[in-house]
């Protein structure tokens, strides 16, 4: 009976137009009956409190220091991810109704829907990226998943300070960003993309004018001049929809100096590259791809999705990207390992190693013979 009771106090705050807020719960349940004694009083307003305001139970340790992910699974338990890898933690959600809530209050929070019509959806709250899916698409039960940001990444010195060589990669990314280089930078979920991006952004001149285009705001540089554009779902009957690929299109009109893209991952391709083929030099985008070798394949399957040919895909992309910056995540830490010219040779789009680094984390970086080095030095003006 207390327990239903629990759910029905919950439902009420959550479904009313009204914020809520502490002074909100504490009337709640104070009317509720749910409560004797001040002491149980007070214990329950703080645990709803904690519960249904800001990132509720999960801002504790969203709040720790290190940590990039909070993942609650099917079966109530909560991880964190970060630089101690995958860990669980002691936080605990006592029934699936109760995780349900509080994903569609964050999803609610974030201007967002989350419901039977529609069981999956992204938002953001403050520097926290969430994605929730609820049943019956998550089979063992509601699924959520927070990306922390800290903000910006800091510097590229800053976040080299991870990397194996950083006396050699921070000279050569710092050169691609003042060679204005139209790139990629490609690699597994958490691996790094973001937070090298940003800080690339972070090198670019104070004067440009830097215009991102995201699924969901994530990037945050530390740059005086940066704009911001998030594509935007449709409503229930599909109207008013704002994809990606009409987003890179209007940014077009707005002056930028570099274009960025936060994510490829579908048809907008063909409008970046358009947009890379028109003058639009010093372009970076972020692609999920195993390895460099692998980006050809991942670009002429999203070029399928933007009814474009493989021999378009090819000469469109050899034409607009000079390189591909691959990063990988090793012993906890996020780093690249590879930097590989884009070029077409045999009617193909091909990769050619410039510089790499294999082995573990602290591993020897190499680079390439033949034309890969001298041609990455040649592109970028490195001596």
């Amino acid at each position: 009976m207390r327990d239903r009771r629990l759910e029905e106090l919950r439902e009420e705050l959550t479904s009313s137009a009204e914020p809520v807020t502490a002074a909100r719960i504490a009337e709640a349940v104070r009317a509720s009956g749910l409560a004797l004694g001040a002491e149980t009083t007070a214990g329950l307003i703080r645990s709803l409190r904690d519960e249904l305001v800001g990132l509720g139970p999960l801002q504790p340790l969203v709040d720790q220091p290190g940590v990039t992910d909070v993942l609650i699974d099917g079966h109530r338990q909560v991880w964190t991810d970060g630089a101690s890898g995958l860990q669980p933690t002691e936080v605990r959600f006592s029934s699936e109704q109760q995780v349900r809530g509080l994903a569609r209050r964050l999803i609610a929070l974030s201007g967002g829907r989350l419901d039977e019509g529609q069981p999956c959806a992204d938002g953001r709250i403050g520097d926290c990226r969430i994605h929730a899916v609820i049943p019956p698409v998550a089979v063992e039960g509601t699924m959520i998943s927070v990306r922390v940001s800290r903000g910006t990444s800091g510097t590229l010195e800053q976040l080299a300070r991870q990397w194996s060589a950083p006396d050699i990669w921070v000279p050569v990314i710092r050169a691609m960003v003042d060679a204005r280089v139209n790139a990629l930078i490609s690699g597994a979920t958490g691996s790094g993309k973001t937070s090298l991006l940003a800080s690339m952004l972070g090198q670019c001149p104070a004067q440009e004018r830097i215009i991102i285009v995201e699924d969901t705001t994530e990037l945050q540089p530390d740059h005086p001049h940066v704009l911001h554009l998030q594509q935007r779902r449709g409503n229930v009957e599909g109207a008013g929809q704002l994809g990606m690929g009409q987003l890179v299109r209007e940014t077009l009109r707005m002056r930028p100096d570099r274009l960025i893209v936060g994510e490829c991952r579908g048809s907008e391709l063909r409008d970046f590259l358009t947009a890379m083929n028109t003058g639009h030099r010093g372009a970076i985008g972020t692609i999920h791809a195993n390895s460099p070798e692998s980006v050809p394949a991942r670009l002429v399957a999203m070029g399928a999705l933007a009814d474009l040919s493989p021999g378009s895909v090819a000469l469109q992309a050899s034409a607009a990207l000079d390189a591909v910056i691959h990063v990988q995540r090793r012993a906890g830490r996020r780093m690249p390992v590879a930097v590989s010219l884009v070029e077409y040779r045999e009617h193909a789009l091909k990769m050619t190693p410039a510089l790499l680094a294999s082995g573990g984390p602290d591993a020897d970086l190499r680079t390439e013979t033949g034309s890969g080095w001298a041609g990455l030095t040649e592109l970028i003006g490195l001596s």
